[in-house]
């Protein structure tokens, strides 16, 4: 009889999802998030295999053979001129920061960038998230959450953990965008003014927002008074 597979535990989302040798259509190599996980516990912040078994929860052997795939992937990468990508896997986001009821099944959960009452305009340093429980149309329940300094990447899985299916916001950048679709979060960005007020124009179908919205480089870099929430940074 095969044994349970155990969950494998990653800490966040990567910040960065894909990377190409050269420009010019390349085969892809695609490295899975516990793969990632793994070399970014042992190689990038010098873990032992039973620290990083720990750290996942799996077992040392398990961490053993996804070591030598991801390392194999990583070599053709920069032998051969792959592509390679960060996508799927079997894993769970492990995060200690939410406490919040099981969304019913019949429920939509909204979470919006959230600032004094209106909607945080830069993704990667959201230090809370309102969120909305949706059933029949109308917001039951609302809820601030505080992301306790989590950024960019890990925040996807924030939102994941808290089973939340629809983000509102404004500037966000790709790889962000990248961690919301495999979290399987519908994003609307480049959305600006109350919190309340965007949550009841979606749920009305008129929320204005930006499906091409784009923050390509951190917030630091944005001159004072800047918004990267209405248009793309850099234009």
């Amino acid at each position: 009889m095969p044994r349970n597979k155990r969950c494998r535990f990653i800490q966040a989302y990567p910040d960065y999802w894909s990377f190409h040798a050269e420009e010019g259509e390349k085969e892809v190599i695609f490295l899975t998030l516990e793969e990632y996980e793994v070399i970014r516990l042992l190689d990038y912040q010098g873990h032992t295999q039973a620290e990083c078994a720990e750290h996942m929860g799996v077992a040392r052997t398990t961490v053993t053979g996804m070591y030598e795939t991801a390392r194999k992937k990583l070599a053709q990468m920069l032998v051969e001129g792959k592509a390679l990508r960060i996508s799927g896997g079997d894993y769970v986001i492990q995060n200690k920061n939410i406490c919040l009821n099981k969304k019913g099944e019949e429920q939509m959960r909204i979470a919006v960038t959230y600032e004094n009452g209106q909607i945080f305009q830069h993704f990667g340093h959201t230090a809370q998230f309102k969120v909305y429980d949706v059933e029949n149309g109308a917001v039951t329940a609302s809820q601030v959450l505080d992301t306790n300094g989590s950024g960019h990447g890990a925040l996807a899985g924030f939102l994941k953990n808290a089973e939340v299916d629809t983000l509102i916001c404004g500037g966000i950048g790709g790889g962000a965008q990248m961690a919301l679709a495999e979290a399987g979060i519908k994003l609307y960005g480049g959305v600006t003014g109350p919190a309340d007020l965007a949550v009841e124009a979606l749920l009305k179908d008129r929320l204005a927002y930006n499906p091409n919205v784009r923050c390509d480089h951190h917030d630091h870099e944005h001159e004072e008074g800047h918004s990267c929430g209405n248009h793309s940074c850099g234009h």
